[in-house]
């Protein structure tokens, strides 16, 4: 007698579904009654400004949060999900944005260390290559993490899930720190892991991508459900239309001639204080007023080293390596820098960007002292609610007010308030790092035009981003950083995303001189 057949994926239940989750806080209501529904070998993607209630969304499903109202159903049961943990056992697991791996630590311990059950590394090892192998995700077991490059780690931190047979798979931004091939490259691993019946949950901002890749889309806004979507039969423009609920304006980046020389490093060699930090090597730029130069890279091939000379956190050897509106600035401390005319957005948001306890307001004092916010010494609390306020309604802050604080605003509102505080401060040159970085398309596409308006009005930009099709947006000329070398900045019209691609892992390019840096 044979055994009766399988059923068929459409007739089993879903893999997940959530029904009337709602979550509230004391100021938001994150959830709002909302209903998501993943099938098995589904690829489903989630989507939303910043501040839709996707993270809370995601974090209920992994059991760092437990909703206030609603159920969770998993696999035709209805579940209650305490803990990650919990998650896992069921069969759920998530790929971060940011990574939790330790540098000093092999793969293999690395992933020991994230797996439920104990197990040596030494026994861990043959099954982290069967499964990277087989999906290919080519990982070194032994191989020590600060050795790898940060689309290798994020392949680490793929097989540490696999390694648990998920059933269903969340990926939070996966693309954000890939190159072009890489993409391509995963893309691949995910279908396969649909066609074999596993269910990903993928949450991106990058629409071409959402179109490519993803069956169905579920859309938030404002905490509630907004709709629902088959990312391939919809444009970029009506996915957008769907998160934000408006048309949303292209960028403008009209030609113009640049002006004089204001920013110029001029071979820059710096050692790294970080021990698997990145040397910079004879790096040679000029950016002139009236335009965006754009470096492109694979995170961890200098750029934290490069931004941190240019802020003057990092001095250099000479003076003259570093030199803003025409003064030698390599030795000057931030605080010169910007009475120089620098202004600075840094990668991280927390920590850097703002002080997580303080409100917007003495956080817009931070760098803003020199702007009427300091008088003879005494602080203008007046005038820098003021400037918080304006701010916050020019670049449409999402926050609880001037008097909010940092660590209250989710990531994208955050990123706005910095850049608007930046921008607002009248620069000669801005430097820019991760401008959109998880940010979402109406936002993203405010803060870019935020910037080439800078641009319009004669400010000398240098931006630096992981994101290859924000910098053919708003660039004039783009140049690559790779194992601590800067390639010749060309137009952005004679390059293409794949070629910068081969640039970015490490192909040959011409890099600037001293002597023909334009």
């Amino acid at each position: 007698m044979s055994a009766d057949p399988a059923p068929a994926v459409n007739e089993m239940p879903p893999r997940l579904q959530l029904r009337g989750i709602s979550k509230r806080y004391p100021t938001v209501v994150a959830n709002d009654r909302v209903d998501l529904t993943v099938k098995v070998g589904e690829i489903h993607a989630l989507l939303g400004e910043n501040g839709a209630g996707k993270s809370t969304l995601m974090k209920i499903v992994y059991g760092v949060t437990r909703p206030d109202e609603g159920s969770i159903e998993w696999e035709g049961r209805i579940v209650s999900i305490a803990s990650p943990a919990e998650a896992r056992r069921l069969g759920i697991g998530m790929v971060f944005q940011h990574f939790s791996l330790f540098e000093t630590l092999t793969v293999a311990e690395n992933i020991a260390l994230a797996m439920d059950e104990k197990v040596k590394p030494a026994d861990l090892a043959p099954r982290i290559r069967e499964v990277s192998e087989k999906y290919g995700l080519p990982v070194d077991p032994n191989r020590l993490t600060h050795s790898m490059s940060v689309g290798e780690r994020q392949r680490v931190e793929i097989v540490r899930c696999l390694l648990q047979s998920p059933r269903l798979l969340i990926m939070d931004e996966p693309t954000s720190v890939l190159t072009p091939q890489a993409v391509r490259k995963l893309f691949e691993t995910l279908r396969r892991l649909a066609s074999e019946g596993v269910s990903i949950l993928y949450i991106s901002h990058k629409l071409d991508e959402i179109r490519e890749l993803c069956d169905t889309a579920t859309v938030l806004r404002g905490g509630k459900l907004s709709g629902k979507a088959i990312p391939a039969q919809e444009s970029n423009e009506s996915l957008a239309r769907l998160m934000v609920g408006s048309e949303l304006k292209e960028c403008q980046l009209k030609p113009r001639e640049p002006g004089d020389i204001q920013l110029e490093l001029t071979n820059l060699t710096l050692p790294s204080r970080d021990p698997f930090g990145t040397v910079l090597k004879d790096i040679n730029l000029r950016v002139r007023e009236g335009e965006i130069v754009g470096i492109a890279g694979v995170s961890g091939n200098g750029q934290k080293e490069l931004l941190s000379a240019l802020s003057g956190e990092t001095l250099c050897p000479h003076s003259g390596m570093v030199r803003i509106c025409g003064q030698p600035a390599g030795l000057r401390n931030p605080a010169l820098r910007r009475k120089l005319g620098l202004t600075f957005v840094p990668e991280e948001r927390l920590g850097r960007g703002a002080v997580p306890p303080m409100h917007l307001a003495h956080n817009a004092l931070l760098t803003g002292a020199g702007a009427g916010m300091v008088r003879f010494g005494l602080v203008q609390n007046r005038a820098a609610r003021e400037f918080a306020k304006e701010t916050i309604a020019q670049f449409k802050v999402k926050c609880g007010g001037e008097l909010a604080a940092a660590s209250s605003l989710s990531g994208g509102n955050l990123q706005k308030f910095i850049v608007g505080r930046e921008t607002r401060l009248t620069p000669k040159v801005m430097v820019v790092a991760q401008p959109t970085w998880g940010v979402d398309v109406g936002a993203s596409l405010l803060i870019r035009q935020a910037l080439i308006d800078l641009r319009d009005r004669g400010v000398a930009l240098l931006v630096i981003s992981e994101e290859l099709d924000e910098l053919f947006m708003i660039c004039d000329r783009i140049a690559v950083i790779a194992q601590g070398r800067l390639t010749q900045p060309l137009p952005s019209s004679e390059l293409s995303i794949e070629k910068i691609g081969v640039l970015m892992a490490g192909g040959e390019a011409k890099t600037a001189e001293a002597a023909d840096v334009v």
